[in-house]
């Protein structure tokens, strides 16, 4: 009876530490959803809306900001809805989400678009943090040599400095543990877009000398052919499109709400307000930058500023960029680590190196040596790509080009379709499906851009000799 007793008590401590699903208790709110929303989304993408709007100008500019915004809502809430299968059954990842509702084909589609998208991201944040971290220095050595020096700097030896910050913070096991993370740099995007908009605002107010700006963007001329003009438009849309790219991860970030309430419905309150803060935020960097710098806009608006007083400001915006990458890299590899861990625990389940766990600190953290040896491979590998090829634009082009109809758009609606059972050639049915070729339209356009603008940098670019 008393063993019983004892079993039972050990159950009850077992519930309250566990999911439905045998997992660790999730702790996760809608604002800490928000947080890890806002952390995806505001990231390197917000400092190339200026430029995207150059190219674009003031109608096709804010008019795209705006649809790319009401479709990447629109489609989260769709995936929203996907989180649990018809009977229940939670789907951890993107991919298990797929593989439930479509199966088939289109589960490798899914795995190669969603892991080589992150893989991306991940790279282009090294990029991006190396800028910001140069932007600091150039600006210190404007303000000291004054505007003439040229102060340019290798981005390399960044890269490698950050590189080695994510090595240390790879080995944070799982998503789960990222709430606090995803909240400073949360903080952080607040902080360097409110300073950038403070900056551009404060430009605009001064009138430092005549900047030019126009209703179709920068035009037709001396300096931008036809052929420049149409691609560097279909290259912005993919800078647009990259400034929304958050659905590789929806489904993770979806996965540390707590259980009791309905995941999908906070999912959406999530979504909504995290979509929100972003527009406001890219309508506010994007126009003001564009306002500020004219056809002049640079590729990272904020680097931008380095020409101009108060450095100290321009320094704080810059290191806020840094201290928001560090976060947003892990948000984005976590369902890489992910994936290839829970592969090798399956393949190789008697395997100590991959599946034992050693306490350290006083039993507060676990260390496992595979993690150990994996994360830091990955982390070496985006680091060296991300010195071979540092093109900011045109390497955020490529990466929303290439996520944004897949992941965004097409999955989140035929999973929808295949969900409610629409039939074919309803109306329902006939207005998704044309969203979706529209979207798709748009990818392949601004793909040829992309690739067109890394062509063009290619040219005339040395490895390893990156200089800002």
């Amino acid at each position: 009876m008393m063993r019983g007793s004892s079993s039972i008590t050990e159950e009850g401590n077992n519930f309250s530490k566990f999911d439905d699903d045998g997992r660790a208790k999730r702790t996760g709110t809608m604002w800490t959803a928000s947080a890890h929303i806002i952390t995806a989304v505001i990231g390197s993408g917000v400092l190339s809306l200026a430029w995207a709007i150059a190219q674009l100008g003031w109608i096709a500019g804010p008019l795209s900001l705006l649809a790319f915004s009401a479709i990447t809502w629109f489609t989260s809430i769709l995936l929203a809805d996907c989180y649990r299968s018809t009977d229940g059954t939670r789907n951890y990842t993107y991919k298990e989400v797929v593989k439930s509702y479509l199966g088939g084909l289109n589960i490798r589609l899914c795995g190669i678009a969603q892991y080589s998208n992150l893989v991306g991201i991940t790279v282009g944040y090294s990029i991006t943090a190396s800028i910001s971290i140069v932007a600091i220095k150039r600006s210190n050595c404007f303000h000291k040599m004054g505007h003439e020096a040229g102060c340019h700097t290798s981005n390399n030896p960044y890269i490698i400095t950050f590189g080695l910050i994510q090595i240390v913070l790879s080995q944070i096991p799982n998503f789960h543990k990222l709430s606090v993370l995803s909240l400073v740099a949360a903080a952080m995007s607040f902080a360097y877009s409110s300073i950038g908009l403070a900056l551009a605002a404060a430009m605009i107010a001064g009138g430092r000398g005549h900047v030019e700006t126009s209703l179709t963007g920068i035009p037709v001329g001396s300096n931008m052919s036809s052929m420049d003009k149409m691609w560097n438009t279909f290259n912005a849309l993919g800078n647009i499109a990259f400034a929304y790219s958050f659905s590789p991860v929806l489904i993770e970030i979806q996965d540390t709400i707590k259980s009791g309430v309905p995941e999908n419905k906070v999912m959406k309150s999530a979504t909504l307000i995290g979509t929100l803060v972003t527009t406001v935020f890219y309508m506010l960097c994007g126009v003001l930058g564009y306002a500020a710098f004219g056809n002049d806009a640079p590729g990272n608006f904020l680097t931008g500023f380095g020409f101009y007083e108060p450095f100290w400001l321009v320094d704080i915006a810059n290191l806020c960029i840094v201290i928001h990458l560090v976060g947003a890299y892990q948000v984005f590899s976590q369902p890489i680590f992910g994936l290839v861990e829970k592969w090798s625990r399956e393949k190789w389940v008697d395997n100590k190196f991959i599946t034992k766990e050693y306490p350290i600190a006083g039993g507060k953290f676990n260390l496992n040596l595979f993690r150990l040896v994996w994360r830091t491979i990955y982390v070496i590998c985006t680091t060296i790509f991300a010195m071979l090829f540092p093109f900011f634009n045109n390497f955020v082009g490529l990466l929303g080009a290439a996520a944004f109809w897949p992941l965004t758009v097409y999955f989140p609606i035929e999973m929808y379709v295949a969900r409610s059972k629409i039939p074919k050639f309803t109306f329902m049915w006939m207005w998704l499906q044309i969203l979706s070729g529209v979207c798709l339209v748009i990818s392949l356009l601004a793909a040829l851009g992309a690739i067109e603008g890394l062509v063009q940098s290619l040219r005339t670019f040395k490895p390893f000799h990156s200089v800002s």
